[in-house]
């Protein structure tokens, strides 16, 4: 029986319908799960007065999402590769979803915890999967800029819970920010329609002809007989378990994205969680300090789409260095007076190069990794930033019950984009070394197969 690769098809595939249908039901998915996440750093302030929580436990209040954000990436992330990437994001949608409308009828801090780790649950296993869904199907040449575009909903979604903020909180109280988290289940039929299932997972379990129907719409020009046995060059087989991640010189490139993983998600969660609190401390209203997340958010999407657009010309871990040496410059000038352009401006730009630059990582490491451990490797990538998540808002809360000058809050921030920086740039060493190593291994196999060939 003949054999065709998938990668070449989905790699040399142009732009079709298709793939916008994928790039916008993810980014749909990550619009819901952007509003989950970003939620709590909207009502903080009026929680914190309601519930008469000092800084310290606000900030602990806010890391329990965070920890289930953690668990959910290292669970759900494997699991999709043993149960489908489709099922797996589903599960997730549903969880994170019916987890924070119920976050509305809490009626103390324990109980808003609960809801909030479940919830957090959810999150962490979407991200990865819906990445290495998108990552599966975009064409090589546009691969960054479609991920990134993609990912654009989770900034969409901060700007949505932000602006629906400014407008829900007087009116209706924080309670109803968390209602309208169940608006978006009344879409799960259309996503289970139409969200393809990885084509991977099907070659694994045997759907040859469901495969070959999916590449039709990849690629409508490329025609393949029914007697061909279609396969993944890259595929090893389901549940391929963490220790893989290390293997065949992985090592080195892993625990510099874990690094740098950590350092992103903390800037990330820091800013999202106490930027509004820090502001309105400052001196500004409410009001503008929730427009002040409305910016940092519109930035990260901005970012997002900028750098995998850099990406896909240029090398994307140096875009990735790039990005994290303005932001850590950016956000340590936040703490400094500055008029309200300028203010806004720093805002974006920090948004654009943490949120963004979250973006970007997560496109970086599901090119780095095999299609059959993509989504385990996206999951423990995730999960182990998850960790800087948890971080972030308890490092926030620590530094508002030390007093401190605002100036000193921002600039202990802006540090770790500093060692995410140094991160990505041995990253870029590593990966360099480990790929001429391969190539060298690559050629002393080849040249001993044709002496091989010549002896006989």
């Amino acid at each position: 029986m003949k054999t065709t690769e998938i990668n070449p098809i989905i790699d040399n595939a142009r732009f079709t319908g298709f793939h916008g249908m994928v790039v916008l039901l993810c980014a749909l998915l990550l619009i819901f799960d952007g509003y989950d996440l970003f939620i709590y750093g909207v009502v903080l302030p009026v929680l914190m007065s309601e519930w008469g929580l000092t800084p310290v436990q606000a900030g602990a209040l806010g890391s329990y999402a965070l920890f289930g954000m953690m668990f959910g990436a290292f669970v759900f992330g494997p699991l999709a590769d043993r149960i489908g990437r489709k099922k797996g994001i589903a599960i997730c949608f549903v969880l994170f979803s019916a987890s924070t409308f119920l976050n509305g009828f809490a009626t103390s801090p324990t109980e808003f915890g609960i809801y909030r780790f479940f919830a957090g649950l959810g999150c962490g296993g979407l991200m990865p999967n819906a990445v290495a869904l998108m990552n599966e199907y975009a064409p090589k040449r546009t691969r960054s800029t479609l991920v990134a575009l993609m990912f654009s909903g989770y900034s969409l979604g901060g700007m949505l819970s932000a602006g629906l903020g400014i407008y829900i909180l007087p009116r209706f109280g924080w309670q109803a920010m968390f209602y309208a988290a169940a608006i978006p289940l009344l879409l799960l039929p259309l996503i289970m329609w139409k969200l393809p299932e990885s084509v991977g997972f099907l070659l694994r379990q045997g759907e040859n002809q469901k495969a070959r129907d999916l590449l039709a719409k990849v690629d409508p020009t490329v025609h393949i007989p029914a007697d061909t046995q279609l396969v993944a060059a890259d595929a090893k087989g389901a549940g391929v378990p963490m220790l893989d991640l290390v293997k065949e010189g992985r090592a080195a490139g892993t625990f510099m994205i874990w690094v740098a993983f950590f350092c992103c998600l903390l800037m990330v969660y820091a800013l999202g969680s106490w930027l509004p609190k820090l502001m309105a401390g400052a001196g500004y209203s409410l009001g503008s300090s929730l427009s002040f997340l409305l910016a940092l958010n519109f930035g990260g999407m901005a970012g997002a789409i900028a750098g995998g657009w850099l990406g896909d010309r240029f090398s994307l871990p140096k875009v990735v260095v790039a990005f994290f040496t303005a932001g850590t410059l950016a956000i340590a000038l936040l703490g400094f007076k500055s008029p309200m352009p300028v203010l806004y401006l720093l805002i974006f730009i920090a948004g654009a190069t943490t949120i963004g630059t979250q973006i970007l990582l997560y496109a970086n490491t599901a090119q780095f990794y095999p299609l059959a451990m993509r989504s385990t490797g996206l999951g423990w990538a995730s999960g182990v930033g998850r960790t800087g998540a948890i971080v972030g808002p308890l490092l926030g809360g620590s530094l508002l019950a030390a007093a401190l000058p605002l100036q000193m809050n921002f600039l202990v921030f802006a540090i770790p984009g500093l060692v995410a920086a140094l991160a990505m740039g041995c990253f870029i060493l590593f990966n360099r070394r480990s790929t001429a190593v391969h190539a060298a291994g690559m050629a002393g196999t080849a040249s001993r197969g044709a002496q091989t060939v010549v002896s006989g």
